[in-house]
């Protein structure tokens, strides 16, 4: 599915009360969501509250989680509900142990039983608080099973994608026909990645090549924050070409609220040419 965007569109919530909504109840090894008389107006406020949830799962140091989400007067406007769905899709996939609903109004259970039914998930849906923590106590946990995914790629194939253009100031990634399948991939990737700009010992404009590139949504989370760790460190601009429709959705989601633009071109010829504009406005600055 594929959708388009309009970007440009702020955030009408804050970080400071998506963050006062957050717990982690580490006895039960769930992660609290109260969502209760919020109102995600846009696809913004959606990927901003996905934001915080991954950033501060992150900060725990461990990666999976009970999901306990307060339904309790949301509201979550047509124009929040693809993101919404899309990036809690991602976030279930590479943290949940289980997720539980309770306390949504009529409008909210329909939207989510509607996903359900789409996207093959059981939605879980309590109609108060200690039934759904009963529900999760109920559920095993996998914290004591480490999952362990093979690789699909080495070193040696993902360093052989990466060349510097050293005269033009350009890091040309290709990323073309990888399928980056879970966490484990976008790691072994970045890894490499890392080393060989570490070792440049300076700042790059990034240029991917996204031609048949597939993100599966387990890796989307750790794909996105490496990303961002990459270009905060090394990156002078980025510059995205010919990615899927799919492809092309996610990163426009979470440049929505990631504070970048997505820089995204049809082809490499028209993304050097992006390029070029962006050291022509370093200049004129």
């Amino acid at each position: 599915m594929s959708i388009t965007l309009t970007p440009g569109a702020p955030p009408t919530v804050s970080s400071d009360d998506i963050d006062k909504r957050i717990a982690f109840l580490a006895d039960d090894q769930i992660l609290d969501v109260d969502l209760s008389d919020l109102t995600l107006q846009n696809s913004a406020d959606a990927n901003l509250l996905y934001d915080r949830i991954e950033q501060m799962i992150a900060a725990t140091g461990e990666p999976l989680w009970f999901f306990l989400i307060n339904y309790k007067g949301t509201r979550i406007e047509p124009g929040a509900w693809f993101a919404y769905t899309r990036r809690g899709k991602d976030l279930n996939l590479a943290h949940s142990m289980g997720s539980v609903r309770y306390d949504a109004s009529e409008d909210t259970r329909l939207q989510i039983e509607r996903s359900a039914g789409t996207d093959n998930f059981n939605p879980n849906l309590f109609a108060d608080r200690d039934a759904a923590i009963d529900r999760l106590r109920a559920m095993p946990s996998k914290r004591q099973t480490p999952v362990v995914h093979i690789p699909n790629y080495t070193a040696e194939e993902f360093r052989g994608r990466i060349r510097f253009l050293e005269s033009e100031d350009i890091m040309d990634v290709d990323f073309s026909n990888i399928v980056f399948q879970h966490s484990r991939d976008v790691n072994d990737c970045y890894d490499e990645i890392d080393k060989l700009v570490e070792a440049t010992g300076r700042s790059w404009y990034f240029l991917v090549n996204y031609e048949n590139t597939r993100i599966f949504s387990e890796a989307w989370v750790q794909y996105a924050a490496r990303g961002k760790a990459l270009n905060e460190a090394f990156s002078l601009g980025s510059v995205r070409y010919a990615p899927g429709s799919e492809t092309e959705t996610d990163i426009r989601l979470r440049a929505e609220s990631g504070g970048f633009r997505p820089n995204i071109r049809n082809t490499r010829e028209e993304a050097l040419d992006r390029i070029a504009e962006m050291k022509a406005e370093v200049t004129e600055v």
